[in-house]
């Protein structure tokens, strides 16, 4: 009878093809442990897991950015050598390590911040840059990869030879040619985190869509679990078409192509 009521004796594909038609219209089904609709369980908890990675995309700008022009601006030095260093640890620092090791020190030693939860804005700063930290050494080394080809381009020679100051030069000119492909991946980025979050969500006990989809997998809720895919993948298409339109905007060129 259980299997009968939910769809569970038809074939496979009758029942994918039974899934993606009401999903197609918004109906995601009946979540097997929670008894809710699916699409109100992920419509409750979404908003936590964007203003996570909303939160952690500002993060990573705020640091990589900086970085990556500091690195361009001193290439070849030991700053330069510094910057690569910090972006390769970055890079190869377990998420979930660094958000115990954060708990821990700012958490329950110094108690600046909530371990888990989210009430305030405090309860996103951990998981934030934990989040950050995925992104910053990709973000930083395109911005310093970028800065450097602007630097050597005529136009940066013909704009020092007009006399402008070097901080013109830097944000005026080459920054904002540097930060067409960064603002590409950054946006791709996002959609990583988003997707990804679902580890820093559960070592934090955010309970946003990463958080369900983990409760849901140890439960065998496949509804859930399908419509949370489903939802993260259409999500990061849609980001990635903000990506281009976004760039088309900062540069004229690709309009015309």
């Amino acid at each position: 009878m259980i299997r009968r009521a939910y769809g569970l004796d038809q074939p496979v594909i009758v029942q994918f093809g039974n899934w993606v038609a009401k999903a197609a219209v918004g109906d995601f089904g009946e979540s097997y442990f929670f008894k809710q609709r699916v699409s109100e369980l992920i419509g409750a908890r979404l908003p936590i897991t964007l203003t996570l990675g909303l939160v952690g995309l500002a993060i990573a700008a705020v640091v990589s950015i900086p970085l990556g022009v500091l690195a361009a601006v001193r290439e070849s030095t030991a700053i330069d050598r510094a910057v690569q260093v910090v972006a390769l640890i970055g890079q190869a620092m377990p998420s979930f390590w660094l958000g115990l090791i954060l708990m821990i020190v700012f958490g329950i030693k110094l108690a600046w911040l909530p371990v888990s939860g989210t009430g305030t804005w405090q309860h996103y700063v951990m998981p934030g840059i934990v989040l950050a930290f995925s992104a910053i050494p990709a973000l930083t080394r395109l911005t310093r990869s970028g800065m450097i080809q602007a630097l050597a381009s005529d136009y940066i020679r013909t704009a020092r030879a007009k006399g402008l100051s070097s901080g013109s030069i830097l944000i005026k000119h080459a920054l904002r040619n540097a930060a067409i492909p960064v603002v590409a991946i950054a946006t791709v980025q996002l959609g990583f985190m988003l997707g990804g979050s679902i580890v820093i969500e559960t070592v934090f006990a955010l309970h946003g869509v990463g958080f369900l989809a983990w409760e849901s997998i140890g439960k065998n809720d496949f509804p859930v679990v399908q419509a949370v895919v489903l939802v993260l993948a259409l999500i990061y298409v849609g980001l990635t078409l903000l990506a281009d339109m976004i760039n088309a905007v900062l540069d004229p060129r690709l309009r015309s192509a």
